[in-house]
């Protein structure tokens, strides 16, 4: 890397770090499906809320939070307990009238009953992903892979986009989103997946991500697919090497919010 390149990385880091001190605060997450996530304290209940957050999580914000809230309500108070609980046949009927965008009942059941029979399998998600996790892979995407196989397997790949399998080439935002979730943990990132490593995270990449990406020239490919979520995720591994996703959070308030201007943003960062 040249002294240019050097100066225009701390020069960046600066700003996303300026970025990232206004917005890491909960009271700026609000839209967003992640606030589904806070009231849980039992992290049984937090990773499938987690799951079912960040599966829906694509549309209109406010379909998302109505979606969501619809298919929290019939699971109250523990997820954990009512998965662990239902037979698939009951779980079948209780989501019969949901609709979310390409998602039907039948979607959204098979998803959760193939996340009942993982956590049957092995105690938890996390369990389940831990299981497939090798602390030497450079990021989590083989566990990944393993991880949405053996959920779409387990739901007789009934779950169809709800669980997006990566080995086909998806950037897998909303896997990767539930993850950011799951393992980081700040104001924020509600955390509990303790011993998966934050710097073996892949940016969450969607159109809007991949358009930034672009503008810090941390990519130069115009697919938003996982070999530019990998290659983006490189980028920000420069400036932050132990925690790639840390911005992304702060990154996405640019989009959202009247009160942050992103092409001033994009400006200061050269």
């Amino acid at each position: 890397m040249g002294h240019s390149d050097i100066l225009q990385y701390k020069k960046t880091k600066n700003k996303l770090d300026k970025l990232y001190n206004k917005y890491n605060s909960r009271k700026y997450v609000h839209p967003d499906p992640l606030e589904f996530l806070y009231p849980y304290n039992n992290l049984y209940d937090r990773e499938i809320v987690g799951f079912i957050a960040s599966s829906l999580a694509y549309g209109r914000v406010a379909q998302i939070l109505k979606s969501v809230s619809f298919v929290l309500r019939i699971m109250e108070p523990s997820p954990y307990l009512f998965l662990k609980k239902t037979a698939n046949k009951s779980i079948n009927k209780a989501f019969s009238g949901f609709t979310h965008r390409f998602a039907t009942g039948e979607k959204i059941s098979a998803m959760l009953i193939g996340v009942k029979h993982v956590i049957k399998q092995y105690g938890s998600l996390y369990e389940c992903f831990l299981k497939n996790f090798n602390k030497d892979d450079e990021t989590i995407l083989p566990a990944l892979s393993m991880f949405a196989s053996q959920l779409a397997a387990a739901g007789n790949q009934g779950a169809g986009h709800l669980i997006p399998l990566p080995d086909r080439g998806s950037a897998c935002k909303r896997q990767n989103l539930f993850l950011r979730w799951m393992v980081r943990k700040d104001k924020v990132d509600p955390g509990g997946w303790d011993e998966v490593p934050s710097s073996k995270l892949i940016i969450p990449l969607d159109t809007h991500m991949h358009r930034m990406s672009l503008k810090l020239n941390l990519t130069k490919r115009n697919q938003a697919d996982m070999r530019t979520a990998l290659e983006v995720t490189e980028g920000f591994k420069r400036i932050v090497p132990d925690d790639p996703v840390k911005y992304d959070f702060a990154l996405t308030r640019l989009g959202i919010r009247d009160d942050a201007n992103w092409d001033a943003f994009f400006k200061l960062c050269g």
